[in-house]
């Protein structure tokens, strides 16, 4: 069982709008929910909306005791072996969007980070990148040394609040899958922009608070009489601490001294409903950007 303590939120992450003034979205267990979230038990958190920049965070935050009761299971416990072959085409489509961003060149220094175990690193470094990550999570930082054979002088064991690196390092930094697990992202971003180059880009892709199935889900609850959202998974996985809206960026651009230079959403799958309704609810977040995920590239000033 995991034990947290329960820290209130008095400012937004990102723009650091009251958060008395924001809107309660819900409750979110602290167990997957399904469709009829009454019928479970469980602990139960706040979900908040920031009325300035469109941030939902859960209030208040739970931290757990152990960060290994987030991140220290073994990789082999939930996937296959399979899961430890890299496949050449992953991360291909990022990188090749950083190269219509940036002028690429042969050695441009790449920083992945939660770099997991390291199939990110291997594909920047086949790009021409000297790929360089760190890993919060011991289990997989050592498997990807032992099994991805990722050099331990380029991976760091560590957190986004604790690592260090020199300033203007790096080309190139991404933030695939993890800036939504982070407590404070707007300090991580902007440590992130103290390691990165002028002129070089950052990678974010986080859930979003504008998901299409989310918002139909919590209609639904309303239906039947329920407070519950099923935004957000902060006690369990995949543990996601905020979900955002492109307002956040642009709130933060010139406080931290970035620019947008390229955003889009991507539509993700959908449950929970007819397999008929499919193509129909995807069509509507593809026409309207209420996709499950919003990717920025962010490049400083």
């Amino acid at each position: 069982m995991m034990q947290y303590r329960f820290d209130p939120v008095y400012n937004c992450e990102m723009c650091d709008a009251p958060s008395e003034k924001h809107k309660i979205v819900g409750q979110r267990l602290n167990t997957s929910q399904g469709l009829r979230p009454k019928s479970k038990k469980g602990i139960s958190v706040s979900v908040q909306k920031c009325s300035n920049c469109g941030l939902l965070y859960s209030n208040p935050q739970p931290i757990p005791f152990d960060i290994g009761d987030h991140y220290g299971i073994p990789p082999e416990s939930y996937w296959s072996t399979s899961y430890f072959t890299w496949d050449e085409k992953y991360f291909v489509n990022q990188i090749q969007t950083f190269k219509k961003l940036a002028r690429f060149e042969p050695g441009m220094k790449a920083l992945d980070i939660g770099a997991g175990i390291g199939k990110c690193m291997k594909s920047l470094e086949a790009a021409g990148f000297d790929a360089y990550g760190f890993e919060p999570s011991e289990p997989f930082y050592e498997r990807a040394i032992s099994k991805m054979n990722i050099s331990p002088e380029r991976l760091k064991l560590g957190q986004a609040e604790n690592v260090e690196y020199e300033d203007e390092t790096f080309d190139f930094i991404t933030f695939g899958a993890v800036f939504e697990h982070l407590y404070h992202p707007r300090q991580s971003l902007q440590k992130a922009l103290g390691w990165l180059k002028k002129g070089g880009i950052i990678h974010i892709e986080v859930p979003s608070s504008k998901h299409l199935m989310a918002s139909v889900i919590d209609t639904f609850y309303k239906i039947r009489g329920t407070n519950y959202t099923t935004h957000l998974s902060p006690m369990h996985s995949p543990f996601h601490m905020y979900e955002f809206d492109i307002r956040s960026f642009e709130e933060l651009s010139e406080k931290l001294g970035y620019r947008i230079v390229h955003k889009e959403y991507m539509v993700g799958s959908v449950r929970n409903f007819p397999t008929i309704l499919h193509p129909i609810f995807k069509w509507i977040m593809k026409s309207t950007n209420r996709g499950l995920q919003l990717i920025v590239w962010l490049e400083k000033k």
